[in-house]
């Protein structure tokens, strides 16, 4: 897949702090699927601002990465699951229902961090996913995320 799953999103859709590309002021997080291990994948620098103590990123910015990584995810599984090319099809949107975040040890401050993704549920509203966020290699983070459909009440132009 060679576009963010977040470059599909509609303009409506685009304003989260962590991965929405209308937001001027977010994070800008994009994720991918690799053909090559089945998996999702987004990479993130985090800027020294993200400090939680000297040389460690602060496990909020963790949570965010993983959450964002996570509904990212649910669309391309959930556009894969009914044989369709994520960017090709309309991108389902997803919002977190359950995030769940075990941090295995200290993420280090500096290294480029990757988190990997694989569904473990595609449903009809529901998607699981579990991901691994890994500093230099080394798995510092853990994330399970129930996500669903966004309600029609959080849809643009609702009431």
């Amino acid at each position: 897949m060679k576009i963010a799953i977040q470059d599909t999103y509609p303009e409506d859709f685009a304003h989260c702090y962590g991965c929405g590309y209308q937001n001027p002021k977010g994070h800008h997080f994009k994720t991918y699927y690799d053909e090559a291990t089945g998996e999702t994948v987004t990479r993130y620098t985090p800027r020294p601002e993200h400090t939680a103590v000297p040389g460690f990123v602060y496990g909020g910015l963790i949570a965010s990465l993983i959450d964002c990584h996570s509904s990212g995810s649910a669309a391309i599984f959930k556009l894969l699951s009914e044989g369709k090319t994520p960017g090709e099809a309309e991108t389902p949107r997803y919002v977190t229902a359950r995030l769940e975040v075990d941090y295995l040890k200290p993420t280090p401050l500096g290294p480029e961090l990757e988190v990997r993704g694989r569904a473990v549920e595609v449903g009809e509203r529901k998607v699981i996913v579990e991901s691994r966020l890994l500093a230099d290699g080394l798995e510092t983070a853990r994330g399970r995320a129930v996500l669903v459909l966004l309600p029609p009440n959080m849809a643009l132009g609702a009431s």
